[in-house]
């Protein structure tokens, strides 16, 4: 049976006999002997496997041996005397699966840049930076699963084609099976989607949430988590086109209970992947940002500050500092003012509540100024906003006036209306970008290295 070398690096015992699998990282020979060091992808360390002359086809085995190549070896843990290693393999039997040329394999012993691994995507994840930013991406996928499914939420699978554009950004991929050599138009020579396979123009979701608000009405506490999309035509280091979301939905649910679910949520989270890769996240401290685990401790053990968006423009107001865009109310908060406040001035995660109901979606519920929704904003110190959630209007003639005043089509949303005609409840949600979770956790500075195939504008190769 063969060994994981995560757990063999922890409990492995000397006079076990074992074998594993894996790809060559290194390979050191002297002039009896030849160590190895394979690693499978279970933890950021490999395995050193010391193997003797006295192996069948000795010479030509360790010649096939380079960096890439793939191995299975069985043998004997016998206790290191090498620093830094309390056990290492004597190898008794080695395979060779795939060879690597070292000519021409592209991972050496070096630092690459992210960019350069961005253009072999195929192979990164066997680099010690990207195999730790996918294991820690896994552990936070565990830990978000376990944290609703402890709580009793439903997992739901929301639709990834949908005729609605929930955020109103219009930003969306169109999905379509019309044969673009000979599009059907219209009399106003608009392209005729009645045609098309639905009968009608559909797109690639950017949300699940209204289709959550559905479920939450029949199952109470709900949650999505799935691929989203959006076509923004931009290259930053904070934007994909492709994306996942983890979108919570709870029936009998106001403003506060959303805010005390968020925050318990991401506490969840960093302490999970704290626990679970400890290794990882030491190496991300140590390599790519040397405050990594003072913020997850930040996160777990802080009490979120929590102002009104009145409150923060007066803050941000009286800064003693010049920002780039400017700041004044009516306006929707910028990165360099977000990170202000979680970074600068509380020094910790802030929610920022009840924005100006102009700038934001018309599903949330109207404060009694008229003025004001009852949204929330989670702002994360060195990457900004995290969290983006709301108590959801669930009066109709409300929402009827704020669909009516933004100029949406009343006739898409019949349904979304109904839930308001039939057993309305108060009900609140949020929105987690589950890269920019990741990001944040683990201090990469740009979103294509936390997703194994980024698809961004001119990128989809892999």
């Amino acid at each position: 049976m063969t060994s994981r070398i995560i757990d063999l690096l922890r409990t492995g015992q000397p006079d076990q006999t074992v074998t594993i699998q894996g790809w060559v990282r290194t390979r050191r020979e002297q002039k009896e002997f030849c160590f190895v060091e394979v690693n499978d992808g279970s933890s950021m360390a490999g395995l050193q496997a010391v193997l003797h002359q006295d192996l069948p086809n000795y010479t030509e085995l360790v010649k096939q041996l380079n960096t890439g190549a793939s191995v299975e070896m069985s043998g004997v843990l016998v206790a290191s005397p090498a620093k830094g290693q309390r056990i290492e393999l004597k190898a008794e039997s080695v395979t060779v699966y795939g060879g690597a040329d070292p000519e021409t394999y592209p991972l050496q012993k070096k630092r690459h840049s992210f960019e350069f691994l961005r253009e072999i995507a195929h192979l990164r994840g066997r680099t010690n930076t990207l195999g730790a930013v996918f294991r820690v991406r896994n552990a936070c996928a565990t830990a978000i699963h376990q944290f609703f499914q402890e709580r009793g939420f439903l997992w739901v699978h929301t639709p990834i084609i949908s005729a609605n554009d929930c955020e109103g950004a219009g930003e969306l991929f169109t999905v379509t099976a019309l044969d673009l050599k000979q599009v059907p138009l219209t009399e106003t020579k608009d392209v005729d989607y009645s045609q098309d396979f639905f009968g009608r123009r559909a797109f690639l979701t950017v949300s699940g949430q209204l289709e959550a608000e559905i479920m939450a009405m029949a199952f109470t506490n709900v949650y999505t988590f799935g691929p989203t999309f959006r076509a923004e035509n931009s290259n930053t280091s904070r934007h994909l086109a492709e994306f996942w979301m983890i979108e919570p939905e709870m029936a009998f649910c106001d403003l506060n209970g959303n805010m005390d679910l968020a925050e318990a949520f991401l506490k969840h989270i960093f302490r999970y992947v704290l626990e679970h890769c400890p290794e990882d996240m030491e190496f991300f401290n140590q390599r790519i940002d040397n405050s990594v685990l003072a913020t997850a401790d930040n996160i777990i053990n802080n009490s979120f500050e929590r102002i009104t968006y009145t409150e923060a423009i007066a803050l941000l107001e009286k800064a003693d500092r010049k920002f780039e865009f400017p700041v004044s109310w009516g306006l929707d908060l910028q990165s360099e003012h977000e990170r202000y406040l979680a970074e600068e001035l509380f020094k910790k995660p802030t929610i920022v509540t009840d924005y100006p109901a102009a700038i934001k979606a018309f599903y949330m519920r109207l404060n009694d100024d008229g003025k004001t929704v009852r949204a929330m904003d989670i702002l994360a110190p060195k990457i900004g906003e995290i969290v983006g959630g709301s108590q959801r209007e669930e009066r109709l003639d409300v929402l009827e006036r704020r669909i009516q005043d933004l100029g949406l089509p009343q006739d898409d949303l019949w349904w979304y209306l109904d839930l308001r005609r039939f057993g309305t409840v108060p009900h609140a949600g949020f929105g987690l970008g589950f890269e920019r979770v990741v990001q944040f956790m683990t201090g990469m500075t740009n979103i294509r290295d936390v997703i194994p195939f980024p698809r961004t504008p001119l990128n989809a190769e892999f």
